[in-house]
């Protein structure tokens, strides 16, 4: 195993057992243990959540936190709830994903150039973190985000994670002045190489009533690929010089 592997490794570990949030700690365990009417024969996760995906990805997809009885249940980013299948359908579309379902662990679910995570790795109450708590979790997303050392585009999914995002980038001592959320914003930096796009959540709430919708989910991603094949398109030519 490299180096690399054993500090993911020690990161992931580091996640699964965390209990610095002693409110989302109660409700994760709280959660898992009445469990909802349909998943009564699972066994519930019951524990944060890290990232999932390829480490070297090109693209990071950023969303708000694990849903109670989807990530929180199942124990992946953005797996068994309508969020996940909602969101897996359009990453397949777009060639991100080799499948279109993201159901359970051993689904088959396999990302390609992507990586998902996001701001907070325990489901919150009414998916409403504190500042605290939000604080609390962000040395996580921080690490995650320097090992993955080919991010180019990172997708944010909700005001949320365009929040978080931004407090990370400012601990990284960057200007993210005058940026605002709205979706399908475009963001390149100043002195870095990252590209930010900014997107609704795909929760229920926003797909159901269509403030999001799969055309519109499926533009993003569209953008995510002009961005990352534009960029290596001009790294091609500036080598060739």
């Amino acid at each position: 195993m490299t180096e690399h592997s054993n500090t993911w490794g020690r990161l992931r570990n580091e996640i699964v057992h965390c209990t610095r949030c002693p409110r989302l700690v109660r409700y994760r365990r709280k959660v898992a243990r009445e469990k909802k009417r349909q998943y009564m024969n699972w066994n519930y996760w019951g524990a944060p959540l890290p990232g999932f995906g390829e480490i070297l990805a090109e693209l990071v997809i950023v969303g708000l936190a694990p849903a109670a009885h989807g990530g929180n249940r199942t124990g992946r980013m953005f797996t068994g709830d309508g969020s996940a299948s909602f969101l897996m359908q359009a990453m397949h579309r777009a060639g991100f994903a080799n499948q279109p379902k993201s159901d359970h662990r051993g689904d088959g679910l396999m990302l390609t150039n992507a990586f998902m995570t996001a701001a907070v790795r325990c489901p919150p109450p009414r998916n409403k973190p504190s500042k605290k708590e939000l604080m609390n979790c962000s040395a996580y997303l921080d690490r995650e985000l320097a090992l993955l050392s080919r991010a180019r585009v990172i997708l944010m999914l909700g005001h949320i994670a365009f929040k978080g995002c931004l407090h990370h980038l400012r601990r990284k001592g960057l200007d993210v002045s005058g940026l605002v959320f709205k979706h399908g914003e475009i963001y390149r930096l100043p002195k870095s190489s990252l590209v930010l796009i900014v997107s609704y959540h795909p929760s229920r709430q926003n797909t159901q009533t269509g403030r999001l919708t799969h055309e519109m989910m499926d533009r993003t991603l569209q953008d995510v690929r002009i961005v990352l094949e534009r960029d290596e398109r001009e790294s091609r030519e500036i080598v060739n010089c």
